[in-house]
């Protein structure tokens, strides 16, 4: 019989609102002059993980902890645990547009789950450093996209499929943690 260790550190979870061009992890194991940010620039807490990925062009709220339970109950498909994203789309996507995207979308990897789709006003948020490019003869549209599986590059594959790429995409919640009350760049403890 094999002796699993288990944790007996008190639980952690820290909230992170994570900017623009920083990856989801401590160290940059991509790059050979660690030019890019990482959670160790933002974050002194030690021994805590990211409890699924952020992609480094993606904004919003990270989760960290250090309870492998509650990481796999975030990031495991079956857990069904949703996610809220703030989406900026190139183009004014119509009902039947986003009628697609709540019935599930076709893409390389298959089918994707129904989503939560609702227009949205421009949510009041920080700037983005660099902004996002714009074209003056066409608009752009903030949806709520919500989703309970957590594909690569999941959202944005999805309003691409659709005809409308992202321009910017935060993620506002996890479960039922937000970003609410939390400055880009900062974290809170829970």
């Amino acid at each position: 019989m094999v002796a699993t260790k288990v944790n007996t550190a008190p639980r952690k979870i820290i909230l992170f609102n994570k900017p623009f061009d920083v990856l989801s992890q401590f160290t940059d194991q991509g790059s050979t002059t660690n030019s890019r940010k990482t959670l160790a620039d933002f974050i002194d807490i030690k021994d805590v993980y990211a409890a699924g990925r952020l992609d480094r062009d993606s904004e919003g709220l990270l989760l960290l902890t250090n309870d492998g339970k509650l990481q796999a109950k975030i990031t495991q498909p079956d857990a069904k645990t949703s996610k809220t994203y703030w989406v900026q789309v190139e183009g004014a996507p119509e009902e039947s547009d986003l009628q697609k995207l709540r019935d599930g979308v076709e893409l390389k990897d298959g089918l994707t789950l129904p989503a939560q789709v609702a227009l949205m006003a421009a949510p009041l948020i920080w700037d983005r450093i660099p902004p996002i490019r714009e074209r003056a003869n066409i608009p752009t549209t903030w949806l709520s996209i919500t989703i309970n599986e957590g594909r690569n590059r999941q959202v944005r594959r999805m309003t691409a499929n659709i005809g409308f790429p992202t321009l910017r995409l935060i993620r506002y919640r996890i479960g039922h943690w937000t970003i609410d009350g939390i400055a880009n760049g900062q974290y809170k403890v829970v």
